[in-house]
Parts: structure tokens; sequence; C-alpha cells
């Protein structure tokens, strides 16, 4: 089960996920006194922050095995084209319903935009999941769950109702669990949920939808059709190469194999 490479893996997150929720936004504070540009600031202090997994992943798998270990060195243009065709009905539905966000601006597209997907994903889906999942005999379930709570969990400032509080954290973790099954689904390519978590943030942000991840009826709506889209797609290009799932019955809870 390589008990130790979980406990290290486990330890390095808990490091990082401490010392971000303790300091981060003191730092962006301070280095946006110098940039004046809080949108950089941002992407510079989740660059910062995230030190203790770029360091525990070097120790890991040393830097040759750096980025593959991330799911970095897959295809960048599949990554990118593959979300953009996912998500275009959902840019046309918000078009249709909803009216344009003249007030969006560079930082919101800096913060919910760009940062959020990439770090967000390489952060809890290539470092926590991805080595828990890639290089263990932990099945889908037992290495998505703790992510998935955490990444559900850190979207709870958006409210302060208790109704709007459990649909952001039931919305937030669902995507976590598709973003993690995606990433494997899609041989390991990080890349796929990056982007597929950048257009589906965007559309958000460039049209009057919700002021926070929960949404109406007519944004959830959409929403869950282009994920079903999303996952029935995969599945059928998937059946189409002769490419058997990699997640499956055998695979929720313990593999037989790891990579290491």
């Amino acid at each position: 089960m390589k008990s130790k490479f979980i406990v290290s893996v486990l330890l390095i997150f808990t490091c990082y996920f401490i010392i971000d929720d303790m300091y981060f936004n003191d730092f962006r504070s301070f280095i946006n006194q110098y940039i004046n540009q809080k949108g950089i600031s941002h992407i510079i202090s989740y660059l910062v922050f995230g030190t203790p997994l770029i360091i525990g992943t070097l120790l890991i798998h040393r830097f040759k095995n750096f980025f593959g270990s991330l799911g970095l060195n897959s295809s960048i243009s599949k990554g990118f084209l593959i979300p953009l065709l996912w998500t275009i009905p959902m840019l046309i539905g918000y078009a249709s319903l909803f009216s344009f966000n003249s007030e969006v601006t560079l930082n919101q597209i800096l913060f919910s935009g760009i940062a959020a997907a990439f770090f967000e994903e390489v952060y809890f889906r290539g470092f926590l999941f991805g080595q828990l999942y890639r290089y263990t005999k932990l099945g889908f379930i037992p290495s998505v769950i703790a992510g998935a709570l955490l990444f559900a969990i850190i979207h709870l400032y958006q409210s302060q109702e208790f109704s709007e509080l459990l649909g952001i954290f039931l919305v937030t973790f669902v995507g976590a669990l598709l973003f993690a099954w995606l990433y494997i689904e899609w041989k390991n390519n990080i890349w796929i949920p990056i982007f597929l978590h950048f257009f589906m943030n965007i559309f958000w942000l460039f049209f009057s939808v919700g002021d926070n991840a929960l949404g109406g009826v007519y944004a959830n709506v959409i929403r869950t059709l282009t994920v079903v889209l999303v996952i029935v797609s995969t599945i059928i290009y998937k059946r189409r190469k002769g490419i058997p799932l990699e997640i499956n019955k055998r695979t929720l809870w313990l593999k037989k194999s790891n990579n290491i």
C-alpha cells in the first residue's frame, strides 16, 4: 500500500493547506502594495504558497518525473480543445438567458479564471488526488474524498445563508469528483480539468448568471447538461476507441497494482 508514501503526500498537502489558510491573504496584500495589481498578486501568492507541493513532488519523483507526475506533460492542445467543445453549449445557453456582464474586470478573470482553474487543479487534482490514485493501491474514492471535501469547504466563503452554503458545498464537491475523474480517464492529462474548470468559470463570470457558485435554476440546468455531456462523451469516446474506463468497480476502493 506504500503507507509511507501516502502519509508523506497527506503531510505535504496539509502543510501547504495550513500555511495557505493562515497567511495567503496577508501575503497577497503585501505583494499588491508593491505592484498594485491584485490579480497578479493573487497568482504570485498561489505560486509561493505552493512551494511545499513543488518541493514535495521533486523529492518524491525527482526533476525528470516532476511534470509527468502532475499530468503537466500531457497534450495542452487536447486539454484546451476538448473542454472548449464541451462548454460551447454552456456559452450559448448563458448568452441566451442572461445578460452580458459588462462590469467584469481583469482581476476577476485572473482570480476566477486563470488562478482558480490552474492552481486548484494542479494542487488538488494533480498533487493530492493524483499522487494517491496514480502511485498507490488506493482506489478512486479514498484517493479523492479528502481533496473533494477540502475543495468544497474552501468555497464556502461565498455565502452566509445555510441553504446557499449547502448548495455551494454540493456543487463544488461534485465538481471536484468530476475533475478528478476526467483527469484519470483522459490518460492523466491535467489540462483537461484545468481548461474545463477555466471555461466553466469564465462563462459563468462573463454573464450575469449568479453571485456565487450556486446560481439559480436555469444556470444549474445548463451546468448539469454540460456535466452530462462531459461524462457521456468521455464514455462514448473511450468505448469507440476500445479503451476501458479506468474508474470502475475494481478501482473504486482498492487497486491490484500501482505505478511505484
